[in-house]
């Protein structure tokens, strides 16, 4: 390890578009095409690249050693022909996983900084994990087969999603929007992305939306505030467009048996050890000298702190670099039952010891860098709290079991994602995933995890901000608002309580605009790639697995010249059944205006089983539907009689020439 000086280098990367992005431009087959739809998925896209001419020794450095990173190394192997001992993994910490986090044992109490709530159109999550061999199953089974045999022998749902009233169910069977809020949603999803910048959520929606079934089932299952960015709560709706009609219920999502990282860090880094990828701990990359030479931008060497000591590492003339900018749990501050956490970052600035300085140096080079100060400049808008309970039997686990799809000791779907205090000041949640969460936990201790979203006021119970209280005071407030704040004492002699305050672990949510956030291979940029929640992708959300993969696959093809592309998001937003279903579940799960004209205009054709059933029996349809016809137009109107003959000529038409 040595200095180096500035040296030219050859031109950026070739000009294929490796990010394929559908909502640029109508898209048509013909013979000038050769690629499929830009968001098509499916085995058709799982081709392997052309492999490309081997570099003679070229070393690839990745900073940063979470899911974004481990994804990095793995397309390297996989699809570049890259060998995993030229490939080094440098990380802070001293192990490897990131935010992808789990810790602990029984006696010391577990703990979780987050969870994962899974979609199945994660298509590049799902493309690496069916590659990837399974934790606990035989020999040529993946992590995926895995997934798949524990989610589709164990359906999630839940039956207690909200509560209020010290422990009391609230209903939940509908999104429970006004017509009003229905057309401020559909507005939204209408909304030219450009038009958006530095939009807030509480500046679009009206006040009485915030009390909404919808939003309660929203900012929690998702961790947004009113504060934050109303672009990325639309492509939220795009993105998961599929899933609003399981929005309520929470059956639209599968779950990891483990925590994430036993699930997912533990096979995916056995397999990278295997193939020979190295890890360095305790190193912080803190900048990257660069060479510039006509608008071309080269990483010539990085600077870190190894140990403490710092050092420059040289890149060789044909070396790649893959970086993480940016961290949700950066600077997290710890507690336990009897201590608070004690929060280390400025409200404003992190400081240079922090996993932001990268970026921000990056960013004093040049503007294609980005702007990290939106994201890491406001603490109080982007902090919230989780904690870990290790429970041993008592009055909890007896309220759990109650407001439990199955008995949380069966190995199976126990409250089937968060359960949300509706009335709660913090919006305090609290969920039990399929125990045990951690493979080698006792058979009598449950792990459950909590967390609440708004710091900055006094608890219900507990007259305190909630990162001021200490663990016992938080599990008074949860014991509280579940109606069993009598029986605390019980509890707290049972439970093992461990805090986890991070300051930026919705950062990424905060108002953007365009040039906030970098592109994956920043504009004239030879040999760098960047990673994670904090770069700009076409249409993809964050705050997921999958988009931390998708910036990793996107910068490796672009970096290593591989010619194929990485798909848009699912295209079931376009897909009518989505549109249709969606429309109902924004209803109320009520038919939407049109819908009962429609199943008339549909049904006895090969159609018909696109529309969601109607309630009413078939007899009644009829008048339902002119009904509906007569609000738009008029029962009276001439318009009103053509239609609803040519409905029945149309109908009769289509049996005709069926027979």
């Amino acid at each position: 390890m040595n200095d180096t000086a500035p040296r030219a280098r050859k031109t950026a990367p070739t000009s294929f578009k490796v990010e394929a992005d559908a909502t640029t431009a109508y898209w048509h087959k013909g013979a000038g095409d050769t690629l499929p739809p830009p968001d098509m998925t499916g085995p058709y896209m799982r081709n392997r690249p052309a492999p490309v001419q081997p570099v003679a020794g070229r070393k690839a450095w990745i900073v940063g050693s979470g899911i974004a990173g481990l994804a990095a190394a793995f397309y390297m192997i996989r699809d570049g022909g890259i060998k995993g001992e030229d490939i080094t993994m440098l990380d802070a910490l001293d192990i490897e996983g990131g935010s992808l986090d789990g810790a602990g044992d029984a006696d010391e109490g577990y703990i979780i900084r987050g969870g994962r709530e899974m979609n199945w159109n994660y298509d590049n999550f799902w493309d690496l994990f069916q590659d990837v061999p399974a934790l606990e199953l035989p020999a040529g089974y993946s992590v995926l087969d895995e997934y798949r045999l524990i989610n589709d022998n164990d359906p999630n749902f839940s039956k207690s999603r909200l509560l209020h009233k010290q422990g009391q169910i609230r209903d939940f069977s509908t999104l429970g929007l006004r017509k009003s809020h229905q057309w401020e949603l559909i507005r939204l999803l209408l909304k030219r992305k450009e038009d958006l910048d530095d939009a807030t959520i509480e500046e679009y929606f009206s006040k009485s939306f915030f009390e909404t079934n919808f939003w309660y089932l929203w900012r929690s299952m998702f961790a947004f505030e009113n504060w934050q960015s109303l672009l990325e709560m639309k492509l939220y709706m795009h993105r998961f467009l599929d899933a609003i009609d399981g929005l309520a219920d929470m059956s639209a999502l599968v779950f990891p048996k483990y925590n994430q990282f036993d699930s997912f860090v533990v096979p995916l880094m056995r397999l990278l050890r295997d193939k020979g990828v190295r890890l360095q701990f305790n190193t912080r990359v803190h900048d990257l000298d660069m060479a510039t030479d006509a608008g071309a931008r080269t990483v010539t060497a990085m600077r870190a702190s190894v140990d403490g000591k710092e050092t420059v590492v040289a890149l060789g003339p044909d070396d790649v670099v893959f970086a993480l900018t940016g961290s949700m749990t950066e600077g997290t501050a710890y507690g336990d039952l009897d201590t608070a956490p004690v929060l280390r970052r400025g409200r404003h600035e992190p400081g240079e010891e922090s996993d932001w300085t990268l970026w921000r140096n990056l960013a004093r080079k040049s503007p294609i860098f980005g702007k990290p100060e939106k994201f890491y400049g406001n603490v109080d808008g982007s902090m919230w709290e989780s904690v870990t309970l290790t429970c041993r039997p008592s009055p909890l686990v007896e309220k759990l079991k109650a407001l439990s799809v199955n008995d949380p000791y069966s190995g199976r779907t126990v409250t089937g994602g968060v359960i949300t205090f509706t009335d709660s000041n913090w919006v305090l949640s609290f969920t039990c995933n399929r125990q045990p969460h951690f493979p080698t936990q006792p058979e009598d201790v449950l792990v459950i995890w909590a967390y609440a979203l708004l710091m900055d006021r006094e608890g219900n119970h507990v007259k305190k901000p909630m990162p001021a209280c200490t663990g016992r005071e938080i599990l008074a407030e949860l014991c509280y608002h579940l109606g069993i704040v009598g029986q605390l004492d019980a509890v707290a002699a049972n439970t093992k309580v461990r805090l986890a305050l991070m300051p930026y672990i919705t950062a990424q949510f905060m108002p953007r605009a365009a040039g906030d956030r970098p592109h994956v291979v920043p504009e004239g940029c030879t040999n760098l790639g960047l990673l994670g929640q904090f770069v700009e992708t076409s249409n993809d959300i964050i705050f997921t697995m999958e988009s931390s993969i998708r910036t990793a696959r996107v910068a490796v093809y672009t970096l290593l010249g591989l010619r194929k592309q990485v798909a848009d998001i699912s295209p079931t937003q376009y897909d009518i059944r989505t549109l249709l279903k969606a429309a109902r579940a924004l209803n109320n799960s009520e038919p939407f205006p049109g819908e009962r004209l429609l199943h008339r205009l549909l049904d006895k054709t090969y159609f018909a089983h696109v529309l969601p059933p109607l309630p009413e029996a078939a007899a009644a349809r009829r008048e339902h539907a002119e009904s509906e016809l007569a609000q738009f137009l008029g029962r009276g109107s001439k318009t009103f009689g053509r239609l609803t003959g040519w409905l029945d000529r149309f109908r009769d038409e289509v049996r005709m020439r069926r027979r």
